[in-house]
């Protein structure tokens, strides 16, 4: 999954270099964080949340099929 977020973000931002992303385990959940630059950081979030949404939605279709719980964190 920390693969497909950092694929996604990288497409999004303007420094691809500055995007760094980390995965820790949580018992059976999965936290990705996911650092910008913050000059990046409203092309991550978009418009209302609408760019974090879809990103956490996509995560999300893709772990059902692990039957694992992944969260991803936008840290600034």
């Amino acid at each position: 999954m920390r693969e497909l977020v950092e694929v996604i973000a990288k497409a999004l931002v303007e420094n691809p270099d500055e995007v760094v992303v980390t995965e820790r385990k949580e018992g059976r959940n999965t936290v990705i964080e996911l650092h910008v630059a913050p000059s990046d950081m409203g092309k991550v979030i978009g418009k209302q949340g609408r760019i974090a949404k879809s990103i956490r939605a996509v995560v999300k279709a893709a772990s059902s099929k692990d039957n694992s719980r992944v969260d991803v964190e936008i840290i600034e």
